[in-house]
């Protein structure tokens, strides 16, 4: 594998342009987001308020029902889903988002089996999504074999797991990427200072925005919610993950511009979405 380039504000622009004006909602793609617990209600926020700020025409959060009311008046214009009532038309959406708080129990082991057999579209695993791969080995295998353009999205740690606990600690990010693509198959983002997108075996992108003000938690969740709406809006999965990640990165520069890099958090990152897509745009 060798870095093909970097992902800057050039080729996000050949990909992100202007909308028509004749655009309705259903022009701009209905994703699903399966996120959350009674103990990580923010995950869910995090990753919903920004898909809707990316630009989705609908956003359907599938999660505890304990937590709708966070969401509700979090993110309104989300529209709160339990899996019982929407596992069987799955098809229905353009993207899907598995992982951002949601555990690694049973449940979330059996929402991915489904989704990565019977989905055909771009699926987006983060965070706990990551973490349930990790642990089974019939979800391993079906994200190599899936019909579904899967992007899995790990920090260091999750790769670690993803890569069965292997000493990954002398390893460059390329080097982790490209395992990391052989053991799976599918785009592979390692995210961190000079976030690495592997599209292929051989081709990976260096993104060129960001800043330490973004570490902090609920910043995956952010990017999470970003890719899937730009993959729900049409981009190929390989545009949508290298784009995605830019986006993210001018919307934390902007935000830190005002904010500084101490104080700056996950809610930030994804209310400055917008802006970043105004300057792109533009």
């Amino acid at each position: 594998m060798e870095i093909r380039g970097l992902i800057d504000r050039e080729y996000v622009h050949t990909v992100i342009r202007k909308r028509p004006k004749d655009v309705h909602k259903g022009d701009c793609g209905k994703v699903l987001i399966l996120a959350g617990s009674k103990e990580m209600a923010g995950a869910a926020v995090f990753a919903s308020r920004a898909a809707i700020k990316c630009g989705s025409g609908l956003v359907k959060t599938c999660t505890n029902r304990k937590i709708f009311p966070v969401l509700q008046t979090s993110v309104p214009e989300a529209i709160c889903m339990e899996w019982g009532n929407t596992k069987d038309d799955l098809m229905q959406y353009d993207c899907i988002a598995v992982g951002p708080g949601m555990g690694v129990d049973r449940r979330s082991k059996n929402i991915l089996r489904m989704i990565l057999k019977h989905f055909d579209k771009t699926v987006v695993i983060d965070a706990d999504g990551l973490n349930t791969v990790a642990r089974h080995a019939e979800l391993q295998q079906l994200v190599r074999e899936t019909k579904a353009s899967v992007i899995m999205t790990p920090h260091i740690g999750e790769a670690k797991r993803l890569l069965g606990n292997a000493d990954i600690a002398d390893l460059t990010r390329i080097e982790i990427a490209s395992f990391l693509r052989k053991k799976y198959g599918c785009i592979i983002i390692v995210k961190g200072t000079g976030t690495l997108v592997a599209v292929s075996d051989e081709d990976a992108y260096i993104n060129t925005t960001g800043n330490p003000g973004m570490a902090t938690a609920g910043s995956g969740d952010v990017l999470t919610g970003i890719i899937t709406s730009l993959a729900g809006q049409g981009l190929a999965p390989f545009d949508a993950a290298r784009a995605g990640v830019f986006v993210h990165g001018l919307s934390g520069d902007l935000a830190a511009d005002k904010l500084g890099e101490y104080g700056l958090v996950a809610s930030d990152i994804a209310d400055y979405v917008p802006f970043a897509l105004k300057e792109l745009t533009e």
